[in-house]
């Protein structure tokens, strides 16, 4: 796994990608001992933590903007697609029921989040469309999982009610978002009376546990409960945590996010290799046929839905198209492609039961996960190796959105110092000389951090890109000159270490944390 994302990154591949590859490399190895992968391992081990970070990293204010355009793919897409796949596997596979079709259509339906952001985040895509397919994988986990459920009991009992499906997926969103809410808010309440790094973060880390477990005990979604309360914390963690803490807490988060994806991805690849051993002699060459048709089905379906869910709104709200135009064919196409399914379309496979209520198999078990993993691996190689020259490509414009924010809000930041350093300046523990030096400082920031319309003598984004270079110029060679002294013997490992620890989080404020020393 660390190699070969170690690999990714010099080929500028999204690791995903070669971590499948690698995996299913690897279960076609003749006599290496078999993975199987336990269905609850992945929903109740791997998703939750997964789930909770990529909800936390989410900017609320951008999903709750777009929340129109996600809810069409996250619901509509999910049924459109469930039901498309489940009407083409009915055509090409001989005997094959509409029950555990739609089972096979819910698998395959929902793109998953964590391919959409690692994928997404690694390329030059305008932020908006990241933040689209990132809440839709966010939520159309939940609608596929309802499906899926109903689906299953359709073909284990013999029996479907739309009714009940609807309202199941009604209590189920709710409960699940009411669940989430819950335990971010009794998180919360920890965290404030917490003074321990170390417990904070295993708070943290507990929650989406907590938040999974809870809501399925109750029959309610664990996926929509992990979005909505890592949403929640999130609101209210720079209030609650110590800087130490929100230090230590993202680099426990990130790594151990990490290695939860790249260990899940590795294992889609060795499933499919150790399923390969199931099939009958001479059934691997339809299967795979079927998993090249309703692969297709997929991507065309999402390819055709996007366009019909951008311009319908629009035609048929003449004030929703004054407000938000309809955009660029090239957008429309770029969220139509990027569609890679993962990690729960893995667990749904995995989870389908033995037999039927009377005892029989389950219809085509075998043959929907062969189908399904199909489905994972072509969408993620397929998908996600194109979609490098597709950006290109498409030639989208620079967003320097996030980078306009960042300025705006570093100059806010730099102007309330100012007002409290001026509050504080009567104060008689306040020295004048400290406070004019602060000042100086602050005010400093503040022009460096202004951005103006292009041609503007003050600072632009330009030049505070070219401020943070030569300021980790600088950090890079008091860190060699810290060093040196502590080779010469001059200072101890322990004051290097703290030292240190102060110039890494400069970098870190700079923007600059993820360079090598220059």
């Amino acid at each position: 796994m660390l190699g070969l994302t170690a690999l990714a990154r010099r080929l500028l591949v999204p690791y995903p990608i070669l971590l499948v590859l690698g995996g299913l490399g690897l279960g076609f190895v003749p006599g290496l001992a078999r993975v199987t992968l336990a269905p609850e391992l992945v929903f109740t081990v791997f998703l939750p933590p997964i789930l909770w970070a990529a909800a936390y990293f989410t900017s609320f204010r951008d999903f709750r903007r777009n929340i129109r355009p996600i809810s069409l793919l996250a619901v509509g897409l999910v049924l459109a697609t469930t039901v498309a796949v489940a009407w083409v596997a009915r055509l090409i596979i001989p005997g094959l029921d509409w029950a555990p079709a739609l089972v096979l259509g819910a698998i395959v339906s929902p793109p998953d989040a964590v391919a959409a952001t690692a994928i997404g985040r690694s390329l030059a895509i305008p932020r908006r469309i990241v933040t689209i397919l990132e809440g839709e994988s966010l939520v159309n986990d939940a609608s596929a999982l309802v499906l899926y459920r109903a689906a299953v009991a359709a073909t284990v009992t013999g029996s479907f009610l739309l009714g009940s499906a609807l309202l199941d997926f009604v209590y189920a969103a709710v409960v699940g978002v009411g669940m989430g809410l819950l335990v971010g808010w009794v998180a919360r309440l920890a965290l404030a009376r917490l003074e321990d790094s170390f417990v904070e973060i295993g708070v943290t880390l507990l929650a989406p546990y907590v938040a999974w477990v809870g809501a399925e005990e109750v029959h309610a979604s664990g996926v929509l409960a992990c979005v909505a309360g890592g949403i929640y914390l999130r609101q209210r963690y720079s209030t609650l945590a110590t800087p130490v803490t929100r230090l230590q807490a993202r680099a426990v988060w990130e790594q151990l996010v990490f290695l939860l994806n790249g260990v899940i991805f590795i294992a889609i690849g060795l499933q499919l290799g150790a399923l390969h051993d199931t099939l009958p002699p001479g059934q691997f060459g339809p299967v795979l046929w079927w998993a090249v048709a309703v692969s297709l089905t997929a991507i065309v379906v999402r390819l055709l839905w996007v366009p019909v869910a951008t311009v319908v709104p629009r035609w048929l709200s003449p004030a929703l198209r004054a407000r938000d135009p309809v955009p660029r064919p090239a957008a429309m196409f770029l969220i139509g492609w990027v569609g890679m399914r993962g990690i729960v379309s893995l667990a749904s496979a995995l989870a389908l039961p033995e037999t039927t209520a009377a005892g029989a198999p389950f219809p085509f078990r075998t043959e929907i996960v062969l189908i399904a993993f199909g489905v994972i691996v072509a969408t993620l190689v397929l998908q996600g190796l194109s979609l490098g020259p597709i950006v290109r490509r498409l030639g989208f414009a620079p967003d320097d959105g996030e980078l306009v924010e960042e300025a705006e809000a570093r100059a806010a930041g730099s102007r309330a110092a100012l007002e409290r350093l001026e509050a504080l300046a009567g104060e008689a523990w306040a020295a004048p000389g400290r406070v004019r030096q602060l000042r100086t400082f602050y005010e400093e920031r503040g022009r460096r951090s202004s951005v103006v319309a292009p041609g503007g003598e003050d600072c632009s984004v330009q030049e505070a890109a070219a401020y943070r270079r030569l300021r980790h110029a600088a950090l890079s060679a008091e860190r060699l000159a810290m060093v040196s002294l502590r080779d010469s013997e001059v200072i101890s490992d322990e004051v290097l270490h703290r030292l240190e620890q102060e110039l890494d989080i400069e970098a870190l404020r700079l923007g600059t944390g993820d360079l090598r020393p220059a």
